[in-house]
């Protein structure tokens, strides 16, 4: 997916300390996938057709929560649809609390 095709995205918020490559490690991991351009700035990990996350995490002295941007090439419902099923899979086999920063 070339970066110059038009973005949307979907933020999830976690309250939770962990390193960006941890994070980044835990979504591939839940779902049995993999981490794209690991140790760039734009590391990713695919999380279905069109769609990938991101992970931000807080400046350093901040304190959480990680924001997990979910993107999509094809429409912000396409990557909401994409955050609210990578939210139930990290709660459910990761027991992370993932919550929406969105209208759903």
């Amino acid at each position: 997916m070339p970066d110059a095709e038009p973005m949307y995205a979907a933020t999830l918020v976690v309250r939770r300390a962990v390193s960006k490559p941890d994070a980044l490690a835990m979504v591939a991991l839940v779902l049995d996938s993999a981490v794209e351009r690991a140790g760039s700035a734009r590391a990713r990990v695919p999380v279905g057709e069109g769609a990938w996350a991101e992970v931000e995490i807080p400046k350093f002295g901040e304190p959480p929560p990680l924001a997990i941007d979910v993107y999509s090439t094809l429409s912000d419902d396409h990557a909401r649809l994409h955050a609210l099923r990578l939210a139930a899979v990290l709660d459910e086999q990761a027991g992370w609390d993932a919550v929406p920063d969105f209208p759903h």
